[in-house]
Order: C-alpha cells, then structure tokens, then sequence
C-alpha cells in the first residue's frame, strides 16, 4: 500500500484532535478564568533511503535521502495569558491582577482556580460555586460571622468586616499559590486545576502582593482568554489541513485503482 495514504491518515488524526480543542475553546469563550487550549504537531521517524555520505578524494558528501512518514500529535498546552477583567460589583467577585491562582479545598484535595466568582455559605465561610472553601494563607477556611453588618476585601486579599459594636475586625487574608509553570497543571473541570510534578509549584500559600504574586479586585471577574478571531482563524487551518489530506488518500486510492486496472 502507498505510504501517502498512511501518512493522509495521521494527518487527518491529528486535524481532527485540533478542530476537538478549538471546539473546546470557543465553548468556554464565556467561562470565568479559563484558558484556552493549543495543539501543536510533530512530524513522525522517517524511512531511510540513502544515508548521507562524507566528501571522498574525487568526489563530494551526498546528503540522506528520507521518506516522511507523516505527523503525530506533538503537545496540547494550557496558555495562561490573563484574560480580560469584567466589572460585576459583587463585593465577592475577585479578580487576580497578575500571576498566581486561588486555592480552593474540597473532598480534601486542595484545588487552584482564576475563577474568582465565590459566596458564602449558611456558616459564613467564603466558598466557590461548588462549595470548595477559599484557603487563607494559613491554609485555613474564610469565615465572616453572621453578624457583621459589611465586609470587603482589599488588593493585599486582606478580608475585613463591621462587628455589632461598629469596630473593624479581619477575617483572614486570602491566600495566593505560586508557580513557575502555571503551563504544567491539570485541569479538572469545574474551572479547577490540580498540581503536577511539572508546575513548579511554590509550596506554600502566600499573601497577594508579595513574592510576584497577584493583587486583587474584588467587585470584578477574571473572563476566559480566549479570542474569538484567532479562534476562527485555526479552525479554517485544521478545517483546510483536514481537507488536503482527505485529498491525498482520494489520490492515494485513484492510483491504487489504476495499478488494478492493469490486469483487466
């Protein structure tokens, strides 16, 4: 069999897993914190058909011929550029200006987020929509007491409220996890990623503003960055890519049917 039609094949694999993450990113055009995905490509070994051959006495070095064997799908990384901010004026909508993630716990696994739309729940405490409760930099839940007449929450994430008397109490100060590779992290659905071994992260929660970490604005939402021009752009690209190698095996297969059609 032609080794085009095999290598059309590969091709149209890896197409189709790149039109499956474009389709992703533009579902998510609207989610809060998300990023977009990118799909990049890698060709695969290719056949040997003269090696290459050093200058002799009377004559030069002749460089290796290789057949291509086609492509394979080389990585699918995370871009963690920041979105755009969107003004809510929920005093609990929270918006990271600059690098790190929130961290949220839940079904006692600790989880990272730029999601930043919380509440909170029947016991004070600051929770994401899933109930996940937002760390302090101690690790530590959230909570605002029932009583407390306001609350707000400052860029350093420090989080203050009105007692009865009138006087101003803390509650905690948010917490900010740092890493190196924000790239490296897992996501998990739900607007939350999970720690890898290759997101270099820092080890521990700090406060905002300090160590190159983010500041925060609360009354605002970190949206998704995804861009729906450049979205459309690549989806023509695979969508093209995908057709020139259905093109190859329909050529593939016309010489086929003529090296059958020899024998009559």
């Amino acid at each position: 069999m032609l080794r085009s039609m095999y290598a059309g094949i590969s091709g149209m694999k890896g197409f189709q897993t790149k039109l499956d993450v474009i389709g992703n990113n533009i579902a998510n055009v609207n989610t809060s914190g998300f990023k977009k995905g990118r799909v990049t490509f890698q060709d695969m070994m290719s056949q040997m058909t003269s090696g290459a051959q050093g200058a002799t006495g009377d004559r030069g070095g002749i460089n290796p011929a290789q057949v291509g064997l086609g492509s394979q799908l080389g990585t699918i990384d995370n871009i963690h550029t920041q979105g755009f901010r969107q003004t809510t004026n929920s005093p609990l909508d929270l918006a990271l200006e600059g690098d790190g993630m929130f961290a949220v716990q839940g079904n006692g696994t600790t989880y990272y987020t730029r999601a930043g739309n919380f509440y909170l729940d029947n016991e004070g405490n600051i929770v994401n929509g899933d109930g996940y409760y937002l760390s302090d930099t101690n690790n530590a839940q959230i909570n605002i007491p029932e009583d407390a007449k306001s609350f707000s929450i400052q860029t350093d994430g420090t989080v203050n409220y009105i007692d009865p008397a009138g006087d101003t109490q803390v509650a905690g100060q948010i917490g900010i996890a740092s890493f190196s590779n924000p790239a490296g992290l897992e996501k998990a659905g739900s607007n939350l990623f999970l720690n890898s071994e290759n997101a270099g992260y820092a080890g521990a929660l700090v406060a905002p503003e300090t160590e190159g970490t983010a500041s925060i604005v609360s009354g605002s939402l970190e949206m998704s960055n995804v861009d729906l021009s450049e979205e459309f752009t690549e989806m023509i690209t695979a969508q093209r890519g995908f057709q020139a190698n259905t093109r190859i095996i329909t050529t593939s297969d016309e010489i086929l049917q003529e090296l059958v059609n020899l024998k009559r």
